[in-house]
């Protein structure tokens, strides 16, 4: 199963390299020929139109008005304005470009027309980085695969020598070649231990289905039992721990002006399909708040990155016509008549919103006569109506999901694209860090993990302006720390983190489709509560697959060592093959069905996880021990005490089949506190079982068995009891 499914996101992976624009429209000799992307070469000219994919990297070379989604990129949550590349010579030999004219593939051009110099193309581009670094990247085996392995191979490694040994000394003994193989060979299939990888796959799959049932849908099976060891969880912001889309929350109207009349000079100047967030968000806000009716518009001078706003001209009464702006409120302010004084008090209130991590436009007005309505945009001597505040709000649920990791020892670190104190605000508003986080930039966070080693990621909450590369060594660092790391994400920049990651959460409704497919959970929801959840259901799992391990050992060392030990003293064989099947039937619906289905905790618990799994720690093999060893005397003593006082084989075989049937009920009881309604049905239907085989002559005669007296059964149920003590140890 988890094969399949491991092969299944290789595949995924290698789809990466087609998610890119099919075609583009290239200019050669002067003649506009529309090209499949992947015949694209360095030095063609192509045209990229609204809406567009960038076919390739490269330089803009011509347009204007524009804005470019680059998020599934880089993370930036906003759009990102783009220009005419205006060259500069800094060597003899390199002509150097400002980032805001580089066209990347994989991004969407918002708005405007642009001309682009292909420079990149394939796996020199941004997006081919991505790609190939997702791609180099394997998944390793978990450390409970590790240590499963280690179990059953020093159990096969046991049970071989104990077989070999007892064929040869059955033979010795003079019981013949057929009786020593015969002996080996029940053996063998009592003590190979078969159960464990098949209860490690069942216990998996049950996982998986649970985490379905909450919204969590697992791509790689073993991501049930790994995710409840996590130690880390490195999260992007956009999209993941914010809602991934501009907001409009606060309206500052300037005195004398009311917010409904700010918001109203806001939407007009704001085109409603201009494909730009700010202006969607306007006219989203204006929609559910009023319903405004739009004048009749007269011109439209649209945003410029020279100009930095945006103009309308409508028709305001019979002789009279209302100019709006909105724009970068610097600029905004420079066009306004306000005073020196006035001007300081609204500068302050900007940086005050900006601290806050908001994007901050400012809006302006004028009033005209028919008469003076300018040819031109009017450059001055506007009314300074407000500022208009947008973010990208955190989701509700997040708060109260990293609360819950801080006190369970699980530490949250945000590795964002995003501007510094962007990021900082977000953090702030979800608790991380306490309320006041630590914030550095990636090139400081490397520059510090090259000079004062992995411990310098130690006190740090959030790392900004981190590129797809930076966000891959970072986690490899905190995985070098001994971290079991979880990486949340949506976009095309997370796919190298999600795929290095020991879990890798990706979005379901937001995150796009490489991200998903990468990822070992999908969470359908996006809600980052579910990780919350699916931690919990992967610490369960663990508990749950150790009593069952547990269990395991504890009634096969009896049953082994007594199959081995009775004929190793010469006695008659204490189980026949048909007693071995018996007593397996027994086995495998309890250890499978019984602790899966222990309950989960909904909250999280403050455990400290490890990355070097062990399955049982000293405490636990005690108790396996003491169970081990108690269980096994009272099997051969008893056996051998029938034979003595001359009770027979098939009187002494029954007792010791009782006393592991109740042994298992005991167990069954005590390791999963008889809290559920399998674990009542096993443990009665062993009891039953047990009585039913051995007080039913027929049966009894069948099996070569003898039916037992009321008073050996009250020993067997007393034995029981003593078991049922001994796992509380």
């Amino acid at each position: 199963m988890d094969a399949f499914l491991h092969w299944r996101t290789e595949a995924s992976t290698r789809s990466l390299s087609t998610q890119l624009a099919a075609a583009a429209t290239v200019i050669r000799d002067g003649s506009e020929l529309k090209l499949p992307a992947l015949e694209i070469v360095p030095g063609d000219l192509v045209v990229v139109n609204s809406g567009d994919f960038f076919p390739a990297d490269g330089v803009i070379v011509a347009g204007k008005d524009l804005q470019a989604e680059e998020s599934t990129l880089t993370g930036e949550s906003l759009p990102v304005n783009k220009q005419m590349a205006q060259l500069q010579v800094t060597d003899p030999d390199m002509l150097a470009v400002d980032d805001d004219s580089w066209g990347f593939a994989g991004a969407q051009l918002l708005t405007g027309r642009a001309l682009l110099r292909i420079v990149y193309t394939g796996k020199e581009t941004l997006y081919g980085e991505i790609v190939t670094s997702a791609v180099q990247t394997s998944q390793a085996i978990t450390p409970l695969q590790k240590a499963i392995a280690r179990l059953v191979l020093f159990l096969i490694a046991i049970a071989t020598l104990i077989c070999i040994i007892l064929a040869s000394v059955r033979y010795y003994q003079g019981f013949g070649f057929v009786n020593a193989i015969l002996s080996a060979a029940t053996l063998a299939v009592a003590a190979l231990p078969d159960e464990f990888p098949v209860v490690f796959t069942f216990f998996l799959g049950v996982g998986v289905y649970r985490l379905a049932r909450k919204k969590a849908l697992v791509r790689r099976a073993v991501s049930v039992e790994n995710i409840g060891r996590v130690t880390c969880i490195c999260s992007d912001k956009t999209g993941t721990i914010t809602e991934g889309r501009l907001q409009l929350v606060q309206l500052v109207p300037s005195e004398g002006i009311d917010k409904k009349t700010l918001l109203n000079f806001a939407t007009i100047a704001s085109r409603k399909n201009s494909g730009d967030p700010v202006d969607f968000a306007i006219h989203h806000h204006a929609e559910g708040e009023y319903k405004f009716t739009i004048p009749e518009t007269l011109a439209v001078f649209p945003f410029t990155e020279k100009r930095k706003r945006e103009t309308a001209i409508v028709v305001q009464s019979t002789n009279e016509y209302l100019i709006t702006t909105k724009g970068a409120p610097e600029t905004i302010l420079t066009l306004s008549n306000l005073t020196d004084s006035e001007r300081a008090i609204w500068i302050e209130h900007i940086k005050d919103l900006a601290g806050k991590g908001c994007k901050i436009i400012a809006c302006a007005y004028l009033l005209l006569t028919s008469s003076s309505i300018p040819d031109l945009e009017p450059e001055a001597n506007y009314q300074f109506a407000g500022l208009l505040s947008f973010n990208d709000p955190p989701r509700k649920e997040v708060y109260a999901a990293v609360q819950a990791c801080r006190q369970s020892n699980i530490r949250i670190l945000m590795i964002t694209g995003d501007h510094p104190e962007t990021a900082r605000a977000i953090a702030s508003q979800i608790g991380l860090g306490g309320n006041y986080p630590s914030v550095i930039t990636a090139s400081d966070a490397e520059a510090a993990l090259q000079q004062h080693g992995y411990q310098s990621l130690q006190t740090i909450d959030v790392i900004a302006r981190a590129i797809p590369s930076q966000k891959l060594m970072f986690v490899q660092a905190l995985q070098a720390m001994g971290n079991i790391v979880a990486v949340t994400g949506d976009g095309v920049n997370d796919v190298p983190a999600l795929k290095a990651a020991d879990i890798g959460i990706a979005m379901g409704g937001r995150g796009t489709q490489s991200a998903r497919e990468v990822a070992a959970i999908v969470l359908l929801d996006d809600n980052f509560g579910s990780i919350v959840n699916a931690i919990a259901e992967g610490r369960q799992l663990f508990k749950n697959l150790k009593l069952s391990f547990k269990y395991l050992l504890m009634i096969h060392i009896p049953f082994v060592f007594s199959a081995a030990i009775i004929p190793l003293l010469g006695y008659p064989l204490l189980y026949y093959p048909i007693h071995i099947v018996w007593i397996e039937l027994i086995i495998h619906p309890t250890c499978m069905l019984v602790f899966q289905d222990l309950p989960t905790h909904q909250k999280l618990k403050s455990e400290k996880q490890q990355a070097k799994i062990q399955f049982f720690y000293q405490r636990d093999w005690w108790g396996v021990i003491a169970v081990g060893v108690y269980t096994t005397l009272l099997v051969i003593l008893s056996y051998i005490w029938i034979l003595k006082i001359g009770g027979g084989v098939e009187y002494a075989r029954g007792l010791a089949l009782a006393l592991l049937g109740v042994t298992s009920a005991a167990l069954v009881v005590g390791l999963s506190g008889f809290r559920t309604v399998v674990s009542r049905i096993i443990a009665i239907a062993t009891l039953a079982s047990s009585v039913l085989f051995l007080q039913i002559p027929i049966l009894a005669n069948f099996l070569d068995l003898h039916t037992l007296s009321i008073q050996d059964w009250v020993i067997i149920l007393l034995s029981g009891v003593l078991t049922f003590g001994l796992t509380k140890i």
